[in-house]
């Protein structure tokens, strides 16, 4: 019994003396960019009703700014783009499931984002704030004390609001799936102003023509931010490819004509 004992305690020191010489296994090497290119597909997530960046025409054809971008980008790497619409709520599990390549729709750069994306360099400035009825005469956001907000779910809106905190104990917050859901329970007067994207909401009332506008001046922004394509958390090989292109169309003048096309000027900031 006592012979046992001491082979299998040798054994064990054995055993132990392997465990101590495996080598850590080396992290996997980045090849994001290399994977796009194989597969010969860059799959674009988007919300399809987040005019103008991106959204379905008349003809039920997804267009928008960030699609004509990505349209380029895919063109100048040789590649099919695929834009796929997706549950805004959900993008970060479509995006890290690997349903989607990126998030390239307006998604604005914030602390949380950073820490759990790649994110490429800002392409553009946006403002969070509040769009209200033309009838009701609302021209500040005191006005809107007490009052119901509508709010798209998992955007960036609902983070701007809960930084304002003070504000936010003031009104009656109300979820909608998407922007345009909410815009029409505006103008059904369901609620009394919406917390949206200032470049989106000024587009929505330009081409519908409702009678509908946004609460001007600096005191009545909720939050400012950039824009930027979010990728998988240590996709660094895909995101200096995409800057990389983005920033030769800036230098040739293709952003400046995309942007003109759908603002009326050049509002990027790529260099």
């Amino acid at each position: 019994m006592k012979r046992i004992s001491l082979i299998f305690a040798a054994l064990l020191i054995l055993l132990s003396m392997f465990a101590g010489c495996t080598k850590p296994q080396a992290p996997q090497e980045d090849k994001s960019f290399d994977v796009i290119k194989e597969k010969g597909v860059f799959v674009m997530g988007l919300d399809d009703t987040f005019a103008p960046m991106g959204f379905r025409d008349t003809a039920d054809n997804i267009v928008g700014f960030d699609v004509d971008m990505a349209t380029e980008v895919a063109k100048r790497w040789g590649v099919e783009l695929k834009l796929q619409p997706i549950d805004w709520s959900a993008k970060e599990q479509e995006l890290n499931t690997k349903n989607i390549d990126c998030i390239w729709n307006g998604f604005s750069i914030d602390e949380s984002r950073k820490e759990n994306h790649t994110l490429t360099a800002p392409y553009m400035d946006n403002n969070m704030a509040m769009v209200v009825r033309n009838e009701d005469n609302i021209t500040s956001l005191e006005q809107l004390k007490g009052k119901k907000i509508g709010i798209q779910g998992g955007s960036s809106a609902v983070k701007a609001l809960d930084a304002a905190a003070e504000f936010k104990a003031e009104v009656e917050v109300i979820e909608f799936k998407d922007n345009a859901t909410a815009l029409l329970d505006l103008e059904t007067k369901g609620v009394d102003a919406v917390l949206m994207d200032d470049v989106v909401s000024r587009y929505y009332i330009d081409q519908s023509g409702k009678p509908l506008s946004v609460i001007d001046g600096t005191d009545n922004v909720i939050a400012s931010e950039e824009y930027a394509v979010g990728l998988r958390k240590g996709e660094i090989q895909l995101r200096d490819a995409l800057e990389a292109t983005l920033r030769e169309m800036a230098a040739d003048g293709t952003l400046a004509q995309l942007s003109t096309k759908w603002f009326g000027a050049d509002v990027t900031k790529i260099k």
